[in-house]
């Protein structure tokens, strides 16, 4: 590509200077011709009046004046009759008073003409000058000056050639440079087209070439971002339409084990064991109890779809972390002894230590971390509640940029650790035959990760199978959006009493 276009621009250049030097050949031969005929015209015209003063006494010596001037001599009458010629017979030669050169002699002029002589059969150059009512005419061939003219072209020629020879050479050059650069910019265009956008011009240079390349880099760094982002969000639509399968699959799944239930014990009672003392209130008991799990899947469903959507309404404030911790273990206790687990609240320092957060979002967290807690403890086992305040490095713990770290311990069977990734996932189960037993909806610890992210905050876990399991949840002392602001303690107390 480079070669072909390296060619295209020599021959180009060579076409401009070939019409240049025809321009300078046309030119100078027509300026050189017209100076030499406008000096011969006038020394011709000279010659003419020096033979003029001679002619009277020597009229019938017209070849001795021929040589004598190196030039064929004419006299014509007023009315263009030829009385003397140096190379013919006068008597025989036509009427001259229509050559241009007698025509204007006649008049009073110096008259000139350029042209084939029908007499001797070649090109003469005629100058004639008025001599008693008539012309007197010299004439030479012109052979001699179209000699003269053609030397001297030949040396303009020549001179011109020698001087285009180092533009020819610069124009190579340029031409080379120049073929380079935009052989390199048409292959960084093939490669753009094929698709490659993170191909780049190399080098940088100044001018029309340097600017384009500048610009065609900036369209390719540009496409290649485009690009980038684009295969991303194509990333992210695939995952999340392989969310959404999923999610569709597991809700389904979860539907109908319950409805399945419920339609089988329906039609069971309906065929006659409705009047069966024995199965008829222990149908009517599971039928209940799938009921009510579809109620809670349903409504699980909705909180979660609500917090991502960011559809949820949250009323923001500065509560007691302790307040907190204890409402919810009290709400716990009863479910938690029946089976004989003993509830701890292990509570933060200082005791009037705050949280910024949503009252009802944190209960519904911590009401989850417990349930579950409580769910994979054995009989007779300890579940500990607490929280404590951590500080970015450098500031106090209870600082505006100061966290408080919520957690729930419980001495259940731990979760392996190839589980612990994908724990916070909608409907996924460690053991999924227990999970269903114990009536879980396998989206609780999805509500509390997105609850949690909705203020500010953060989830994680720590477990050791056999040792227990212990979940952490995040969040801010103060509104992240009002930096250094004091809590107000008034709407402190009323967020607390209501």
């Amino acid at each position: 590509m480079t070669a072909r276009i390296f060619s295209k621009l020599i021959l180009s250049l060579v076409a401009v200077l070939a019409f240049a030097l025809i321009a300078v050949d046309y030119l100078v031969t027509q300026r050189v011709e017209h100076a030499f005929f406008d000096q011969l015209r006038q020394e011709l015209a000279e010659k003419a009046r020096t033979v003029a003063l001679m002619l009277p006494q020597q009229e019938s010596e017209f070849d001795r004046l021929a040589k004598a001037t190196g030039a064929r001599v004419s006299w014509v009458d007023a009315t263009g009759r030829v009385l003397g010629e140096s190379d013919g017979d006068p008597a025989a030669m036509e009427n001259h008073s229509a050559r241009p050169e007698i025509a204007a002699a006649i008049k009073g002029q110096v008259g000139s003409s350029l042209r084939l002589s029908p007499t001797l059969g070649v090109r003469l150059f005629y100058v004639a000058i008025p001599y008693r009512g008539g012309a007197l005419r010299l004439a030479v061939p012109a052979a001699a000056i179209d000699a003269q003219v053609h030397a001297i072209r030949n040396e303009v020629l020549l001179s011109t050639a020698l001087a285009f020879l180092p533009l020819v050479i610069l124009a190579a050059v340029f031409s080379r440079y120049v073929s380079g650069r935009m052989g390199a910019i048409i292959e960084f265009t093939r490669q753009l087209a094929e698709g490659n956008f993170r191909a780049r011009l190399p080098g940088s240079s100044r001018g029309v070439l340097g600017l384009l390349s500048a610009k065609l880099n900036e369209t390719s760094e540009k496409l290649e971002f485009m690009l980038d982002r684009l295969e991303t969000e194509h990333t992210e639509l695939e995952k999340l339409e392989n969310i959404r399968k999923d999610f569709v699959i597991n809700v389904s799944h979860e539907l109908r084990t319950p409805l399945a239930s419920i339609q089988g014990y329906t039609e069971t009672l309906l065929d006659g064991a409705i009047h069966d003392p024995v199965n008829n209130l222990k149908f009517l008991n599971i039928i209940r109890q799938n009921a009510e799990r579809l109620a809670r899947l349903t409504a699980d469903l909705l909180t979660l779809s609500r917090v991502e959507l960011g559809q949820q309404e949250f009323k923001f404030a500065s509560y007691y972390v302790n307040r907190i911790l204890t409402d919810n273990l009290d709400g716990m206790r009863p479910i938690a002894a029946r089976r004989g687990i003993q509830l701890v609240l292990d509570p933060v320092e200082p005791e009037n230590a705050e949280v910024f957060c949503d009252a009802e979002a944190v209960h519904q967290i911590l009401t989850n971390l417990l349930d579950n807690a409580i769910k994979y403890t054995p009989d007779g086992g300890t579940v500990t509640v607490g929280a404590r305040q951590r500080g970015t490095p450098g500031e106090a713990p209870g600082g505006p940029a100061g966290r408080v770290e919520f957690f729930v311990r419980d001495t259940g069977s731990g979760i392996p650790a190839d589980d612990l990734p994908r724990l916070f996932e909608r409907f996924y189960r460690v053991d999924k035959a227990r999970s269903r037993a114990l009536g879980g909806t396998g989206l609780g610890l999805a509500i509390v990760k997105h609850l949690a992210r909705s203020q500010n905050g953060e989830v994680r876990v720590e477990s050791q199978v056999d040792k227990g399991s212990t979940f952490f949840v995040t969040l801010p002392v103060q509104d992240l959006g009002t930096a250094g602001g004091a809590p107000d303690q008034t709407l402190v107390q009323r967020e607390l009493t209501t």
